[in-house]
């Protein structure tokens, strides 16, 4: 499945606000607030590559006061715990 960690600078002050909105999102797995150069790192997945894209785009970048963000993709197969 299709996954993509965001990590999202915003307008201080602005982090709980954020985080609150990107729960809403159905795609959002899991959202944190962090220390360092990024204010939240939300970990996004979708069915397709196709959904995945268009939620970061049109829904995460669009949240009011998000500044910027960078997307990793997550390279399917590798990392993965052996059952």
């Amino acid at each position: 499945m299709p996954t993509a960690y965001v990590l999202i600078n915003c307008d201080l002050g602005s982090e709980e606000s954020i985080i609150g909105e990107l729960k809403k999102l159905s795609e959002t797995v899991e959202v944190n607030g962090v220390y360092g150069v990024y204010d939240v790192v939300a970990k996004v997945r979708a069915d397709t590559m196709e959904k995945l894209r268009e939620t970061i785009t049109w829904h995460v970048r669009k949240i009011d006061k998000v500044r910027s963000t960078l997307t990793m993709i997550v390279i399917e197969g590798q990392g993965e715990k052996k059952k």
